[in-house]
């Protein structure tokens, strides 16, 4: 193993000493636990997936319907009023 020597807060100290007694593990360890999971979960960035991906088969499965609902001024008059 490879040692690590690194300083952190008094209150972080006082922390990982608090949640290493509830654990029953050693600070060593509470350490390395969360060190790996925080490496595990900061790998490479989720791919970006756009509205269009993710309902992608829902797009044009409406059949009638105004042809200019998208670009119309007139069908929005009535928007978000209840």
């Amino acid at each position: 193993m490879i040692t690590l020597t690194l300083k952190i807060s008094e209150q972080l100290g006082q922390e990982l000493e608090r949640a290493s007694r509830r654990a029953k593990l050693s600070k060593s360890e509470l350490a390395r636990r969360a060190l790996s999971r925080y490496m595990a979960q900061s790998g490479e960035p989720e791919p970006f997936v756009s509205a269009l991906d993710q309902a992608g088969d829902l797009v044009g499965c409406f059949k009638g319907g105004p042809k200019d609902l998208a670009s119309n001024p007139k069908h929005l008059a009535d928007f978000g009023k209840v």
